[in-house]
């Protein structure tokens, strides 16, 4: 009888569970590798916890192969007889170019990586995410400035969730990144086309302003 209770305590009802669950999500992004246990608690009540989340007019997405799940906005109806819409629990943030950017060119990334059939963490150093962003950025006179401006969009996007800062190693210099892949959420092929078409533009703009400073 004691173990039976011994056993009771340790092992958490499914309504605490499902508690900590929807308070997670409804705070952050759930990981896989983040929470084992809360992840394993994700897949066996998942129906109520969809359910649960309707009320508030959002969905669960979840991944399991990529180990990762968020909530988002439902999409808004289109139809006009439908009811009225429900405030947005889940904000959504403009993003700046360089952010955009950047975003972009870790997907593209993350598509060459998981073509080349290696590991499952794509990881990459500070200075491999300056010389991706650095070719499309415009020329200056200040290269430790531009590197301050790298970095800062460096930071928005981990704090956005799509970058995670590694622990350096002792000595080590500015440490490495690991890119999340629930990128692949966020950035699908139509949004990177899109961008892909801004973008174009934008270095257009750029070479033609190279081009006129150089003759003048």
């Amino acid at each position: 009888m004691e173990e039976e209770f011994a056993n009771a305590q340790t092992t958490p009802a499914p309504e605490a569970d499902l508690s900590v669950l929807l308070i997670s999500l409804l705070k952050s992004v759930l990981y896989r590798d983040g929470d084992e246990r809360l992840w394993a608690a994700l897949l066996n009540l998942q129906a109520r916890v969809r359910d649960y989340v309707a009320v508030l007019n959002l969905e669960l997405m979840l991944d399991e192969a990529e180990g990762y799940a968020f909530l988002k906005s439902r999409p808004e109806p289109v139809d006009d007889d439908a009811p009225p819409r429900l405030p947005r629990l889940v904000a959504r943030r403009p993003l700046s170019f360089p952010v955009s950017l950047l975003l972009a060119l870790l997907r593209r990334k993350l598509a060459e990586f998981d073509a080349s059939g290696g590991d499952t963490r794509l990881v990459l150093s500070r200075d491999d995410i300056v010389e991706l962003v650095r070719l499309f950025l415009p020329d200056g006179p200040n290269e430790a400035k531009l590197i301050d401006q790298i970095e800062t969009t460096i930071n928005k996007v981990v704090e956005l969730g799509f970058l995670h800062k590694l622990k350096p190693a002792a000595g080590a210099g500015p440490g490495n990144y690991e890119v999340r892949r629930i990128l692949k959420a966020f950035v699908d092929a139509q949004w990177l086309s899109e961008f892909d078409a801004r973008l174009a533009i934008y270095q257009s703009q750029l070479s033609g302003s190279k081009s006129l400073r150089e003759n003048q």
